[in-house]
């Protein structure tokens, strides 16, 4: 049974508090990364045999496994697919950035220049279950942005084979260079490279515990987008909202996984009543019921706020991954979120949209980071560089200002590197 509170006479650290993160795994992805750094493809094999139970001989997707995927995915998947795609490419097109450059009299010239990252690894969950939403979302950026290779890498299943829609995805979003490898041995592949995989600049994807670990792992020898914990939906809803709604959208986000986080935020008694009841009634029909049960009865919470208002000053506090505002007149309460990676708006959005078909990306900052960080977008696969140009006379015109600068923080070579140009004339 979920768990209810009323906010001002609970304690707000259990009303705050969060899922558990997974056990510590460091030591074993710790193994695997040495493994898999020394000894390249054979230690890919070895652990592919190991946790995947498929034997390979080459783990590049062949062209002729992307065309047969075609053949045996239902026509009506793979245009869902395109349309997803295209809407995930207009929204992402909006986010490209252009440098600048400022100039004056003097003849300076100061700006900047926005490059993208020249090779990127996408991870995608794979093995028992297909995400090709998780293929659209991280690709179509990475292409938006210009990356010059896009590589994925994803665990196959006991015969060896990647689901064909996750094929399908990646061929439409643009992306044909794909990699039979998952887990944590995949981050380390793409990180240091193997025989066979690339390595890359920069790793972004979801994955489990140990793909997370991985990827804080390998930090520093290549970026990485976030380090993701469990799925977490909070929902701000009013006396209006359907309770039905309303505990269908939290069960979305309990069958991710047991640790997933479900939490609704109401100013109505009777609605909280409503959806509690709700909730027991639509578990059962879940096919992931003993995953979503556990999920509500460990971390799912039901909070009863005096009002809309301070529902939002509480959504803010705990900075949810998924936001939904299920109010009449959501945008009138939208310029009061501050901290959500994104925010479903109205009666008729739930989150389930943003995972698969609206447009804005799926990948968003969890564990409360939302309070500093964004969803994934093109931004994360660009660098910035900034440049500098001065002539002999602006430089002059500035050379004491600098020099008394360098001086302060006592830096004298710093000072004498510009009055050195202006010494002899």
């Amino acid at each position: 049974m979920i768990k209810k509170f009323r906010y001002g006479e609970s304690d707000n650290l259990e009303i705050f508090s969060r899922a558990a993160m997974p056990v510590d795994t460091a030591e074993v992805v710790s193994e695997i990364i040495n493994d898999v750094k020394t000894n390249g493809d054979a230690a890919l094999k070895k652990y592919t045999l190991k946790f995947d139970k498929a034997e390979l001989e080459t783990f590049r997707v062949s062209d002729e496994e992307i065309r047969e995927a075609y053949d045996v995915t239902d026509p009506y998947l793979t245009e869902t697919i395109r349309q997803a795609a295209a809407n995930i490419r207009r929204f992402h097109e909006k986010q490209v950035r252009n440098g600048f450059a400022l100039t004056d009299e003097s003849g300076t010239v100061i700006g900047q220049k926005v490059i993208p990252i020249e090779k990127v690894g996408l991870y995608v969950p794979g093995g028992t279950a297909a995400y090709p939403s998780t293929v659209l979302m991280d690709s179509i950026p990475a292409i938006i942005a210009g990356c010059s290779k896009v590589v994925i890498t994803t665990p196959p299943d006991r015969e060896g084979k990647i689901n064909p829609s996750l094929l399908v995805a990646a061929d439409i979003a643009g992306v044909q260079e794909i990699y039979k490898v998952g887990g944590a041995q995949a981050i380390a592949a793409l990180a240091y490279g193997t025989e066979t995989i690339p390595k890359v600049d920069k790793i972004v994807g979801p994955g489990n515990a140990y793909v997370a670990e991985a990827k804080r792992q390998v930090f520093g020898k290549v970026s990485i987008d976030m380090i993701a914990g469990p799925s977490e939906i909070l929902i701000v809803a009013d006396k209006d909202a359907d309770p039905s709604f309303v505990a269908a959208d939290l069960l979305s986000q309990a069958e991710h996984d047991k640790n997933a986080s479900a939490v609704l935020i109401t100013d109505s008694e009777d609605l909280a009543e409503s959806v509690s009841k709700e909730l027991e009634k639509q578990l059962p029909l879940l096919e992931r019921y003993e995953i979503a049960r556990t999920s509500i009865d460990v971390n799912g919470k039901i909070i009863v706020a005096e009002n809309i208002d301070t529902a939002l000053e509480i959504s803010n506090e705990i900075a949810p991954e998924h936001l939904e505002l299920a109010v009449r007149n959501p945008f009138d309460y939208l310029g009061k979120v501050r901290n959500a990676g994104s925010v479903f708006m109205g009666y008729y959005c739930p989150e389930a949209l943003g995972d698969y078909f609206a447009g804005p990306n799926h990948t968003l900052p969890t564990g409360g980071t939302a309070k500093f960080s964004s969803p994934l977008s093109v931004d994360d696969f660009v660098k910035k560089t900034q440049f500098t140009y001065y002539t002999e006379k602006a430089l002059s015109e500035v050379a004491e200002n600098i020099r008394v600068f360098a001086c302060e923080e006592g830096l004298t070579g710093h000072a004498k590197s510009v009055t050195a140009r202006f010494e002899d004339k």
